[in-house]
């Protein structure tokens, strides 16, 4: 059987998402406490891999098992929550299709940035803190220009494997929190480290040093050479995962949860 597990992490001490050789990964935690519990190798897959130091509020994996018997899914949940290290959390697992797949059939990914203008101690290892308030409405405008059918490579880094950079943006924007500001980004997909270069950039205009029409040049340039440096990994958060619907049983997820999955 094939099952989706939605779960959430801390990023702070993990290299990253996927198994790397000689280092703490949030991939490499999961595998071991699935084949512990199921007591067979298990395997999982991710919606996205998300970089060192970067968090996810909603995740989603697949993995493939056979439940030993007189262990319910429940069970499973309560029994992985029991194994996992305290920063990382299942909140639901379910059966789905033997050709569901958690990256590939994933329509939508929402990713948050986290910016704190109040200083605050326990916020330091999840948002950005910046001592002055940058231009939100400047950083708005130019963000709009990321709305579409686009080529990312201006905020893309470089080596990566990607076999193309465009890029359906849906939505793009800042939005005032308690005591900071969160940049909201939704789209299709994403390119490697595309949302913290997006990030740093829109910081270099809300700081009087890019203007929106310069912020566009860089976009529309194709080289990641004009960009500004990317934002700290702190401040960022997978929040989001959509599918069609029928496949991910939204009516069974916890009420509560900083995340919606549908």
């Amino acid at each position: 059987m094939r099952y989706f597990l939605h779960l959430a992490y801390d990023g702070t001490r993990f290299h990253g998402w996927q198994i790397q050789p000689g280092t703490l990964t949030v991939q490499q935690e999961l595998d071991r406490c699935l084949s512990q519990i199921l007591r067979q190798p298990v395997y999982s897959l991710g919606s996205g891999r998300t970089d060192s130091g970067v968090h996810a509020s909603h995740q989603v994996a697949h993995f493939d098992a056979e439940l030993p018997e007189g262990l319910d899914l429940d069970t499973l949940l309560y029994r992985l929550n029991r194994a996992l290290p305290a920063d990382m959390r299942g909140y639901l697992v379910h059966p789905v299709p033997p050709t569901a797949h958690a990256r590939f059939d994933a329509r939508v990914r929402t990713y948050e940035y986290h910016v704190r203008l109040v200083p605050d101690p326990f916020a330091a290892p999840h948002a950005l803190y910046l001592d002055r308030s940058p231009d939100v409405a400047a950083m708005n405008e130019a963000a709009a220009y990321l709305i579409g059918d686009h080529d990312f490579t201006s905020f893309s880094k470089v080596g990566g494997s990607e076999k193309h950079y465009r890029c359906l943006c849906y939505e793009a924007g800042w939005h005032p929190t308690p005591g900071g500001v969160v940049f909201r980004i939704r789209a299709n997909r994403f390119v490697r480290g595309m949302v913290r270069l997006v990030v740093g950039t829109l910081l270099t205009v809300g700081k009087g040093k890019l203007t929106s029409d310069e912020f566009r040049e860089v976009f529309q340039s194709l080289n990641r050479v004009h960009a500004s440096g990317a934002a700290k990994a702190q401040g960022l958060f997978l929040c989001r995962v959509e599918y069609l619907a029928g496949l991910v049983p939204t009516e069974l997820l916890p009420t509560g949860l900083p995340y919606f999955a549908g």
